[in-house]
């Protein structure tokens, strides 16, 4: 008898393939019992597969640092960082598989990284690890995982990396999955409320490599978005186009990245006052604004966040116009607030000085801007933006999140942080605090920033943000 990767019983000999075939039949619809044939002659008649040591990937020395870091920090300790296993989506189907961040960030395994893998940090003399990446290597084919088991199975699933293949990749020592056992005082990451931390705010400053990546993120990105405002004429056209600008932006996502970096965001008219609307199954209507907020995630797992703010028949109302302009206004009085040295926080309160003396001006507050800015008693303009301005972007596109405060809202900028800057302004349709022209408008400008030395640097500054530049790159786009 032969049991398979996905525990199924396969007879090997004539006088139980009856049987097998019988408790395969009780257990799914979908197993067909292997016949003896095919049994015979599946392991042979294969070509031998051509092995090579490739050259260790750029992140490779990267990830070695971090690691040296993290041993540092944690003497003695057993760490333990799992990649993750494929979560299901329905039934016998999985989401397609993405590892742990702090995973990917300490191995330089990315896009392609296997599912159940494990980084260890094994104790060695006083203060030191021996860190060994534990995977399931890929299964010989005289063995029934190579074709019975539709989870691992190169037969189902294509090739898989050898051991020392992935040694030679990444700079570190590899062994087999079968080979790790866990121990009672390991410390697990999301388990272990340090390690967690620890490894977050590890990426709170970007290296080199992790900045070009951000770029190269951006940069893709951008022309998401420029594929989108060419088709503009065929997503007006279709009575679900929030649906062909999520499809339009994912084609680019998968074509020049890996994916994208969270759920678009494609919401046109009232839609866009709901500050995470991903059903994305409106229509998107001349006369209306269309918010589309989308980022690319590339193979090494950074990912971009943009957002950006368009009239769909390609020429701003005034009052759009005046509430864009509004919005865009604070984001560049984050921006220049945002210089080393000051604290994080500082970027969104410049931003909500600008929005409170906008909506004062317009008379929607029934206080001054003045009050409506106090910590304590106001926050009435915040009725018109919930959210917070500015949040770190990295492997994660909300990078750090599990930072100390200290180290985070309250921490201080320094070169090497890439952070958002998104400030909006969003009256729900149904809002009877705000006049009816400005209800259903809901418009956010999104720029991912990059902070040196000599202060920020705007990564997404390429694509257009004034309202006349926006409306210049629609008519570009349509001519």
């Amino acid at each position: 008898m032969t049991t398979t990767g996905d525990g199924d019983t396969i007879a090997t000999t004539d006088t139980t393939t009856e049987t097998a075939q019988a408790a395969q039949a009780a257990t799914t619809n979908r197993k067909q019992p292997f016949p003896r044939g095919f049994l015979d002659t599946i392991s042979t008649g294969w070509a031998e597969r051509p092995e090579s040591t490739p050259p260790e990937r750029d992140q490779a020395a990267s990830a070695a640092a971090r690691r040296d870091v993290v041993s540092a920090a944690f003497p003695g300790a057993r760490l333990v960082i799992p990649a993750g296993d494929a979560k299901v989506r329905s039934n016998d189907t999985d989401y397609p598989f993405r590892a742990h961040s702090a995973f990917a960030h300490l191995t330089g395994w990315a896009a392609d990284a296997e599912p159940g893998a494990v980084l260890v940090f094994e104790p060695s003399g006083d203060s030191g690890h021996d860190v060994t990446l534990y995977f399931r290597e890929r299964a010989d084919r005289t063995t029934t995982e190579f074709y019975g088991d539709a989870s691992i199975g190169e037969f189902w699933i294509g090739p898989r990396p050898s051991l020392d293949g992935v040694a030679a990749d990444l700079g570190i020592a590899t062994a087999h999955i079968d080979g790790f056992a866990p121990g009672d005082d390991d410390r697990v990451i999301d388990a272990d409320e340090d390690l967690t931390r620890f490894v977050s705010e590890l990426r709170l400053v970007k290296d080199e490599y992790e900045v070009a990546q951000m770029r190269l993120a951006v940069e893709v990105t951008a022309r998401g978005f420029d594929d989108i405002v060419a088709d503009l004429p065929r997503i007006i056209e279709h009575p679900r186009g929030e649906r062909i600008v999520e499809g339009v932006f994912h084609s680019r996502a998968r074509s020049d990245g890996n994916a994208e970096g969270y759920s678009t965001i494609a919401a046109s008219g009232p839609h866009a006052c709901y500050l995470h609307w991903t059903r994305n199954d409106g229509a998107v209507v001349p006369g209306d604004l269309i918010l589309i907020d989308a980022g690319v995630e590339v193979d090494s797992l950074y990912t971009a966040d943009i957002t950006r703010t368009i009239p769909v028949s390609g020429t701003f109302t005034p009052v759009q116009r005046q509430v864009y302009e509004a919005v865009r206004e604070a984001a560049d009085a984050a921006f220049a607030a945002a210089v080393p040295g000051v604290r994080f926080r500082t970027v969104h309160e410049a931003a909500m000085k600008v929005i409170a003396a906008k909506v004062h001006e317009w008379g929607l507050l029934p206080v001054t801007a003045e009050e409506a800015l106090d910590a304590d008693t106001g926050g009435q303009h915040r009725r018109y933006m919930v959210h917070g301005t500015s949040h770190h972007l990295g492997i994660d596109v909300h990078d750090c999140a599990q930072a100390r405060r200290e180290m985070y809202y309250d921490g201080v900028l320094e070169a090497g942080m890439v952070f958002t800057i998104e400030p909006g302004l969003y009256f729900q349709i149904d809002d009877l605090t705000v006049p009816e022209e400005f209800r259903g408008i809901g418009v956010r400008i999104e720029d991912d920033i990059l902070m040196t030395s000599d202060g920020p640097v705007n990564l997404s500054a390429g694509i257009p943000r004034t309202a006349d530049d926006v409306e210049e790159w629609i008519a570009r786009a349509g001519r």
